[in-house]
């Protein structure tokens, strides 16, 4: 087991590596400081640089690291066995299709309310605490779906995920455990969690819900879910903030609410934030309104049978696995962030143009590899600018924001990827991904964003 309690010798101030990103962000910029006060922070930063090098605090670190990486995978492996037997399950309760659509609107519509308060609740009140609740509020979410008899039950059950956010909360912990140089690899590699969520969760949901019922994988889940809130509360430190940082925190957010607007405005603000957020959510959101379709694509367009359609997912995850795992870090320590962005990018505009011309299911097997390098690399890169690009005091807040993207295309997807579907069919997808994203190129080329060009590692 891993300690809670940090060493007398070792505030939280140890776990910040990352500290020296204060003193290059507007936000934190003092103009008028003094020269006394300018040394004092150049002091305090190099204290900093000293504690985080010491063998045991670096081991302490790798440790916690570690175990986020675990229980994140625990956590996504239970998200995606209720994602896989919710359709029987719903059938089952005499849901129809546009029911089906609705519940999935309500689920994507609480996640993205959810997303920016869960972050700056991390912000104020740690990461211990936010982790906990997004596990009590997962054990919340399976419990109601084991007992939901009918369909106002299903619906009710969908409430308890407006805190279901394991995987921001784990970026929140990486984000503050490591330098913006190991950052982008860092979480990176949250990409195999991801994907032995996807493997697992599809599989053994399916699995499970044949031999046992339907309500079986919701039964495992919140043992599963309640055991992740234990290990959060016993091996993860309450605070992984500098302890500066922490109390500016605290300073801030006394005086504002957690469910504050205004405070969330003010990050997007900032230098730079705005115009890579804006090409995070308008670059995949082509991809995400066919990912969102997928199920009734693969039936009607491809001709697959539910077992045939798990296997061509658990496909995905396998290479979701590869990309964020092996080969995202090798390219962040060659190439620049805004290097990647436009690769990204350009390999949007690629798969965009594939699918127009797709036929079947052996075309889809091909583009899901630049798919899901697109994807990858966009989504890290972009969480690694952002972070960089407010006060580390903000990280939560900020992460949390971009959390909000993927429920916000889960809101959207199932009316305007219904739409297009049934008016244009498939390749709709296609050619909306290509005009999207060869107009982002040119605007990133001109306009030279993120301003700040460097390497990610």
């Amino acid at each position: 087991m891993f300690s809670t309690n940090l060493p007398q010798n070792h505030q939280p101030v140890t776990f910040q590596p990352g500290q020296c990103v204060i003193s290059h962000s507007p936000a934190n910029m003092n103009e008028g400081a003094s020269s006394g006060g300018e040394k004092q922070e150049l002091k305090f930063k190099r204290a900093i640089l000293q504690d985080q090098n010491k063998p045991e605090n670096m081991i302490q670190r790798q440790q916690v690291i570690r175990l986020t990486y675990l229980i994140t995978a625990m956590d996504l492996t239970c998200l995606f066995m209720q994602i896989g037997i919710i359709p029987y399950l719903a059938k089952s309760l005499g849901l129809d299709s546009v029911g089906f659509g609705y519940l999935q609107t309500t689920f994507g519509v609480l996640q993205l309310l959810g997303g920016p308060i869960f972050g700056r609740f991390a912000d104020k009140c740690g990461t211990r605490a936010a982790l906990t609740l997004s596990y009590l509020s997962g054990s919340a979410f399976f419990l109601l779906v084991s007992i939901s008899t009918s369909i106002p039950l299903l619906f009710l059950s969908r409430i308890p995920s407006v805190f279901m956010h394991g995987l921001p909360g784990a970026q929140m912990v990486i984000t503050d455990l490591t330098t913006p140089a190991e950052r982008a690899d860092a979480l990176g590699k949250l990409g195999l969690c991801f994907g032995i969520g996807v493997i697992i969760g599809s599989s053994l949901g399916g699995t499970l819900s044949t031999k046992f019922g339907v309500y079986f994988p919701s039964y495992l889940a919140v043992v599963a879910s309640l055991i992740s809130a234990m290990i959060v509360m016993t091996c993860i430190p309450a605070h992984t903030k500098p302890k500066s940082e922490g109390q500016a925190t605290q300073q801030r957010t006394s005086q504002s609410s957690v469910f504050s607007l205004k405070e969330i405005l003010r990050l997007l603000k900032l230098p730079g934030v705005k115009e890579v957020f804006l090409i995070k959510v308008l670059s995949g959101l082509p991809t995400g309104l066919f990912l969102i379709m997928f199920s009734i694509i693969s039936m009607n367009f491809f001709g697959l049978e539910a077992a045939q359609t798990g296997y061509l997912m658990s496909y995905f995850g396998v290479l979701q696995m590869v990309v964020q795992g092996l080969v995202i870090g090798r390219l962040t320590s060659r190439f620049t962030e805004r290097t990647l962005i436009m690769l990204s990018v350009l390999a949007f505009s690629g798969v965009g143009l594939a699918m127009a011309l797709m036929t079947n299911v052996f075309h889809y097997c091909i583009i899901a590899l630049p798919m899901v390098f697109a994807l990858c690399t966009m989504g890290i890169i972009t969480d690694s600018i952002l972070t960089k690009s407010v006060p580390p005091s903000d990280t939560g807040a900020m992460l949390g924001i971009c959390a909000s993207v993927p429920p916000l295309t889960r809101t959207v997807g199932p009316t305007l990827g219904g739409i297009l579907y049934k008016m244009f069919g498939v390749s709709a997808f296609g050619y909306l991904q290509l005009v999207v994203n060869i107009s982002l190129f040119l605007y990133i080329f001109k306009n030279r964003v993120p301003q700040n060009e460097e390497k990610a590692q």
